[in-house]
């Protein structure tokens, strides 16, 4: 429990980049969108190298807290600082607020990074059973939504409130001034308590040989690790299902507000619908794993999401489905969002699960555990979710021509209705290409479990 609950720092951070960062530097702000979505998209990439760097270092440091507690530890002061100052953003020019955009994401991201990786890599240290990890994974990713929801709700309830100024509580920027605040003391608060409740488990976690290695030594053998096809396999799958999450969260806000007339109370209650999702999936990855196996829950839980999360823009193009003004519209958005949120936190339990899985499959052909070079590939997918998401959608907005600060009602009704049209396809294509690829998956119960067999067979 302690384990999992370290995760809400991350569902804290994910949640408020998917959430509201693209709306508030937008339209709170006035940053241009495709700005916003260039600047996160900047700092994205430049994870893509940290990652894989703080997983390998990870994998083979050796100290009296073992491999993955020291960096914990660190992580905590700077990553919930950052975070509260990404939501103050001083008065300069266009470009300069830009600048402290870029600069402040890749601060937050880095010391996120130096906290998760070796955080997830601690699950699969933990245990080697094909189910249990599963559950692991589930607890996870349990709190990890608890805590972005949590503080989603929060948002909407507390600290987004319309007042004389601003009649639009979403468009309050004194609201995300506080926001910030209280989300960052939360990711400190939550950082520390899982680092130090996990602290008793480090005298019986693997310990790397006494070699020094040089940079060309750990670049080959990261080189030589990431070359691994289940692993090549599972990351373009979680990177097009990463994709495809962060768009849909990333217009969750504005499709909300400006295409079903939403207002700030009645988004509020799509939290309680997360919540309801997060229960579900947690309840139900394992069971599902376990009666058809990882790859083939994946996949059903991929295209089920997909259908979910699309079929309501589809319905409203084609005219059959409630209006804005009717009663009906908001209970039915209520039950889609919890099937599509659902199946949704499933996927990426599974994929979690899976990427556990690859590291005993490495394990037999390289004879290193990585758990942390693997686990920052798939943080980094992870990540890619709010990176990928808040650039797709910044295109998507700029593509219909959607105004910046504008208010509720004040769109013309065809950029609306052509964001759907161009929304509902991207959504299709991201999500289809990630169960196609899941579909080539390799790893099975019986194969996961022979491999255990073999490496124990060569342990002295």
């Amino acid at each position: 429990m302690l384990y999992g609950l370290g995760t809400i720092a991350f569902g804290v951070k994910d949640q408020g980049f998917n959430f509201l960062l693209l709306i508030f530097y937008n339209q709170v702000i006035g940053l241009p969108a495709q700005a916003v979505g260039s600047a996160i998209l900047v700092a994205l990439l430049i994870d893509a190298f940290l990652d894989p760097v703080v997983g390998q270092i990870s994998d083979n440091w050796r100290s009296r807290w073992g491999r993955r507690h020291p960096f914990m530890y660190a992580a905590a002061i700077p990553a919930a600082l950052s975070y509260a100052l990404l939501w103050t953003p001083p008065k300069w020019s266009t470009e300069g607020v830009l600048a402290y955009l870029i600069v402040t994401t890749i601060v937050i991201r880095s010391f996120i990074t130096l906290y998760e990786i070796p955080s997830s890599a601690l699950g699969a240290e933990l245990t080697r059973d094909y189910d249990e990890r599963t559950s692991l994974m589930s607890i996870r990713y349990f709190f990890g939504w608890l805590g972005g929801l949590g503080m989603a709700l929060a948002a909407l309830q507390i600290f987004l409130r319309p007042d004389a100024t601003h009649p639009v509580g979403q468009l309050n920027p004194t609201g995300y001034l506080h926001y910030g605040m209280a989300a960052g003391l939360v990711i400190l608060v939550a950082i520390l308590v899982s680092t130090s409740g996990t602290h008793r488990f480090i005298a019986r976690l693997s310990v790397p040989a006494a070699h020094k290695h040089t940079i060309g030594e750990l670049a080959r053998e990261m080189i030589s690790t990431l070359s691994h096809r289940p692993f090549l396999v599972l990351l373009l799958t979680a990177f097009c299902n990463a994709a495809g999450q962060g768009l849909v969260q990333s217009l969750s806000l504005y499709v909300s507000t400006y295409f079903w007339g939403l207002g700030a109370a009645q988004i509020s209650l799509f939290v309680f619908a997360g919540f309801v999702a997060t229960i579900l999936a947690s309840v139900s990855a394992t069971p599902l794993s376990r009666r058809i196996g990882k790859k083939t829950a994946a996949i059903c839980c991929q295209l089920l999401a997909l259908t979910f999360a699309a079929l309501p823009i589809l319905l409203r193009l084609l005219n059959l489905f409630p209006g804005n003004e009717e009663r009906a519209l908001l209970p039915i958005l209520m039950v889609f969002t919890v099937l599509s949120t659902t199946f949704s936190i499933m996927t990426v339990i599974l994929i979690a699960s899976m990427m556990a899985d690859v590291v005993e499959d490495s394990e037999k052909r390289t004879g290193r555990r990585s758990e942390g070079l693997f686990m920052a590939a798939n943080a980094f997918v992870n990540k890619a979710v709010s990176g990928l998401g808040i650039f797709t959608a910044s295109m998507m907005l700029a593509f219909v021509g959607f105004p910046d600060g504008a208010s509720p009602g004040q769109v013309p009704a065809d950029v609306i209705r052509n964001l759907g049209i161009t929304y509902v396809p991207f959504l299709a294509v991201l999500y289809g290409a990630a169960a196609l690829m899941m579909s080539r998956y390799s790893i099975s119960r019986s194969s996961h479990e022979q491999t255990l067999r073999e490496l124990a067979a060569t342990k002295p």
